[in-house]
Formats: C-alpha cells, sequence, structure tokens
C-alpha cells in the first residue's frame, strides 16, 4: 500500500467517526418529537446511501439487493431496531453515558461469539470485559446527569449492533451497503405513522436532511471507503473516536457537561477498549514479524 493510499484511508476513516458523533448534536438540535426525528433521517439516510451505492457499484446494485437473502434481511432489521434505540437513549440520558455504553459493543460482541459461534474469548478479553463492565457501573450507578431508561435504551442498543457483527460474521457475504440502505429505510418507515412528519417547518426539514444524509449515509459511505485502505485495528481505533467525539459537541453547544461519575467511568471503559485493541493488534503483527525474519517476502496490506 502507498503512503498516499495509507494517508487517504486515515482521513476517511477519521471523517466517517467525525461523522457518526454528529448524533447526539442532531437530536439535541432539532426540536421535534422523536419519532418524527426517526422517521425523515431514516427516509433521508436510505435515499443519500442508495446515491451511494449507485455511484459506487452501477450496475450492479440492483444485483447486490437481490443477493441480500434472509441474512441480509435479517442484518437489516436488527440495524433499524438499534437505530431507532440509539436514537431515542439519546433524548433520554446523556450523550456521554450513550457513548461510554456503546464503547462496550466490541465485549458483547465476544460474549455473543462465544455463545453463539464457540469462539472463545481469551484471557485478556475477559479482563479488559470486566473492567469495561465495572466503568460502566460506576458510570450508571453514581451518575446523576443521565437517566437509567436511557441507559438501558442505549444498552439494547449496544446489543443490537453486536448481534449486527455476529450476523455479518456468520454470513460473511452479506452486502453491508444495500443492508444499511435498507434498515435506514425500514427504521424511517416504521416511524412515519407514529410521528407527525408532514407537520415539520421547512427549516427543520433541512435539518434533518442533514442529520440523515451526513449521520447516516456520508459516515457509512467514508467508513466503507476508508476501511479498504487501512489495517483493522487501525479501522477499529479511528473509528472508536465516535465516543469521545459525541460529547465534545454536545458540550461545545448546548453545554451538557458529563458529571465525574460519568468521567470516571468513561475513562475505565475508554482504557479497557483501548488496551484489548493494542494487544489483539500485537497479537496478529507477531506472524507478520515472524514470518519476515524468517526471510519471507510479504506484500504490504
Amino acid at each position: 500500500m502507498s503512503s498516499s493510499d495509507y494517508r487517504l484511508g486515515l482521513i476517511l476513516v477519521t471523517g466517517s467517526a467525525v461523522a457518526w458523533s454528529t448524533a447526539g448534536f442532531f437530536t439535541r438540535l432539532i426540536p421535534l418529537d422523536i419519532w418524527t426525528i426517526l422517521a425523515w433521517r431514516g427516509l433521508f439516510g436510505a435515499l443519500g446511501l442508495a446515491v451511494v451505492i449507485i455511484a459506487l457499484r452501477r450496475a450492479d446494485t440492483l444485483r447486490g439487493m437481490l443477493r441480500m437473502g434472509w441474512p441480509g434481511w435479517l442484518f437489516a432489521a436488527v440495524s433499524a431496531v438499534g437505530m431507532v434505540l440509539f436514537i431515542t437513549s439519546l433524548r433520554y440520558t446523556t450523550v456521554a453515558h450513550v457513548a461510554v455504553i456503546y464503547a462496550t459493543v466490541p465485549f458483547i460482541a465476544a460474549a455473543l461469539g462465544w455463545l453463539v459461534m464457540r469462539e472463545r474469548p481469551t484471557a485478556g478479553a475477559i479482563v479488559a470485559s470486566l473492567a469495561a463492565l465495572a466503568g460502566v457501573a460506576v458510570m450508571v450507578g453514581l451518575g446523576v446527569e443521565g437517566g437509567l431508561f436511557g441507559d438501558l435504551l442505549a444498552l439494547g442498543m449496544t446489543l443490537s449492533m453486536a448481534v449486527m457483527m455476529i450476523i455479518a460474521r456468520r454470513f460473511r457475504d452479506i452486502p453491508v451497503m444495500p443492508s444499511a440502505c435498507l434498515s435506514a429505510l425500514i427504521s424511517g418507515l416504521a416511524c412515519w405513522p407514529i410521528g407527525e412528519p408532514l407537520a415539520v417547518s421547512a427549516y427543520d426539514l433541512l435539518l434533518l436532511a442533514l442529520f440523515g444524509i451526513v449521520n447516516s449515509a456520508l459516515g457509512l459511505a467514508l467508513f466503507t471507503l476508508g476501511a479498504r485502505l487501512l489495517p483493522a485495528i487501525e479501522t477499529a481505533l479511528i473509528g472508536a473516536l465516535d465516543a469521545p467525539l459525541a460529547p465534545l459537541w454536545v458540550w461545545l453547544a448546548f453545554g451538557e457537561t458529563p458529571g465525574v461519575s460519568t468521567l470516571i467511568g468513561g475513562s475505565i471503559v475508554f482504557v479497557a477498549v483501548a488496551v484489548h485493541m493494542t494487544m489483539g493488534a500485537t497479537k496478529a503483527s507477531q506472524p507478520a514479524r515472524s514470518g519476515q525474519n524468517e526471510g519471507e517476502v510479504r506484500e504490504p496490506a
């Protein structure tokens, strides 16, 4: 891989993290009921993703949609549920709480992988999971600025994302972009009759369009393109910027300041995630170093 491709990958994945981190900002900014927000965000997100899919895949777009099969539909349905839980949780608890709870998704996915696919977690993963659980317990149990109902919604969203990861690992041929497009469409249509989507002003409609296109379509498009140019561990680490950036935007715009317990618990979770990912990167690089020491020629990833 050339250095220019590597730098482009860094820029694209960082851009995706910034785009995804704006969910809390838009949820606080748009003064509408949550169902109306979800309806329009889903439709605009689906429209934006459809444009990206057509631009990238062109003639293969319809074929990709037809090739989804039941795993793709299941992936899309779980994703739609997770998105509804995610946006709703931002109305019932702080953005910082949602970000910290979501940061535990690698460990929940590892637990589900052990239960469903018999993938035995390493001792390091178990220790990191316990540390992350302790961090969430400190944040939720001692925090006064959050809300228990919103925290439970965020936990449900995190569980949905972990289930999506397991489905993607079990059925590796699922077309992710078409599935995400279908997911956004499902969430939008499901919430349409519950909210009041036809009663919004032109200004609010503009904000809703920005929410759907920037946070959903642009975020996924940048991540999909950038992930092809970076090692998986670097993609995961850069993508984790979403967690600290999300509370930052609402703090700057709305003065939503995390409490001490949230900062302590969040720090424990983020350290556990960072150490776990770093250990994974070190372990993954050992075979490559071994092969190079034996004189084996390897092409750059």
